[in-house]
């Protein structure tokens, strides 16, 4: 028979995880207007890859094109 894995246990506070999931809420609102052609389009990628949250889908693609730029334009020491 094989053996089971043993897993460990961490004791991590409480109280750690409260801060950590007070720090991930989102509480600033911002509004992006679209036209007849781009929500179509946001439309049918959310119908087509089966998405439910478009919200989700804007903050991701938001977040990943502002963290490549600030990744590119760093700053340089020369």
């Amino acid at each position: 028979m094989a053996k089971r894995k043993t897993t460990k246990k961490i004791n991590v506070d409480p109280a750690y995880f409260d801060k950590q999931k007070e720090s991930l809420k989102r509480t600033h609102r911002k509004t992006v207007f679209f036209n007849e052609a781009e929500l179509a389009a946001i439309e049918e990628y959310c119908r087509r890859f089966k998405l439910r949250s478009r919200s989700a889908l804007m903050r991701q693609s938001v977040m990943e094109r502002v963290l490549r730029g600030l990744e590119e334009s760093h700053p340089t020491l020369f």
